[in-house]
This record gives C-alpha cells, sequence and structure tokens, in this order.
C-alpha cells in the first residue's frame, strides 16, 4: 500500500507543479500547434531591459489563476521585440537583421514587431484560433486587469464589442473572479 500511495502522491504533485508556470512556446510552435488543436494565441511582447515586462512575469504571469486560464484557453508565446528569433507568420518569414547580440540594454527591432505595430512593452497580442491577429494591448496589467482581457477573447465577447459605448458597457458590467 505504501508504494501506491508514493505513486499517488509523485503523479498529485507533478498534475499541480504543471500548472504553476505559463506554458510558453514559440510562435512558430504554436501556430503549428494551431493546425492540430485550434485555440487562441495571447503573445508576451517583451524586451530584456523594460522593468514592466519583467513585473509582468513576476506580478500577473505568476498568478495561479492567470496560469491556469492561459494554460487552459490559449497557446502562450514570449516574444523579444529586439531578439532574433524568426517568424514566419502569414506566409512571410520576419526577422531582425541589424540584431547585435553583443549589445548590451537596448537593441534593434524586430520587423515581426513593427508588423504588428507594437507601441510599447509589454504589450499582449491576441490572436484567433487560426492565427489572425485579433489586438495588441499595451503596458502592464495586474492580474486583474488582465483578467477582462483573457475572458473577453476567450469567449469571443469582443467580436460583439464594435463601439466605445459597448466597451464601456462591458467592462462595467465584467465581475472578475482572479
Amino acid at each position: 500500500m505504501d508504494k501506491w500511495m508514493g505513486i499517488f502522491f509523485f503523479c498529485m504533485t507533478s498534475l499541480v507543479f504543471s500548472q504553476e508556470k505559463i506554458n510558453w512556446m514559440s510562435m512558430d510552435e504554436a501556430l503549428a500547434a494551431q493546425q492540430e488543436t485550434p485555440k487562441k494565441i495571447i503573445m508576451d511582447v517583451y524586451t530584456t531591459w523594460c522593468g514592466p515586462c519583467k513585473l509582468l512575469d513576476k506580478n500577473t504571469f505568476s498568478n495561479k489563476n492567470v496560469i491556469a486560464f492561459i494554460n487552459k484557453n490559449y497557446y502562450a508565446v514570449k516574444f523579444n521585440a529586439e531578439g532574433p528569433e524568426e517568424i514566419t507568420f502569414e506566409g512571410f518569414t520576419y526577422t531582425n537583421p541589424n540584431y547585435q547580440p553583443e549589445r548590451k540594454g537596448r537593441n534593434a527591432t524586430h520587423f515581426f514587431a513593427d508588423a504588428l505595430r507594437i507601441p510599447g512593452y509589454p504589450s499582449l497580442v491576441f490572436f484567433e484560433d487560426n492565427g489572425k491577429l485579433i489586438q495588441a494591448v499595451p503596458g502592464y496589467k495586474t492580474p486583474q486587469e488582465l483578467e477582462i482581457y483573457l475572458k473577453m477573447i476567450a469567449n469571443d465577447d469582443y467580436k460583439e464589442l464594435t463601439t466605445i459605448e459597448a466597451w464601456e458597457a462591458y467592462q462595467k458590467e465584467f465581475k472578475g473572479t482572479f
């Protein structure tokens, strides 16, 4: 019996620990995963020198409610807007030809960040379950501030919010649980 309790404890511990972090992947991996199992994408667009980007990781992406919701409803992508990664999106390969690996601090902006029209860092970019761009949401968000975007997009409510008045009413009626 002790042997089985040990196995049970190990399995339960593995399940709990597997949900303690967001399952980050590259954009190419997320787009490939969508081909198998369609799911929306949330992309964290960050830079290595950005203080609010680090706070987003520390305070928001470590929140158990955020982790569970993102892992269940999205493919999560981490994208360094000044990094060297190649990304193929809608038939075009985006690069950062001016990236300087030896450089500390700010670096050249990746062409994919330009294509997404990222207004600042951090930015959270949402994509449909077929890979089409939905919207970029700039700025640091607490778990409670991020919740409305996560749920609105996961539930497709954003498709009905076509006016400022509709968005304001949606925000007023939204009841967060994070």
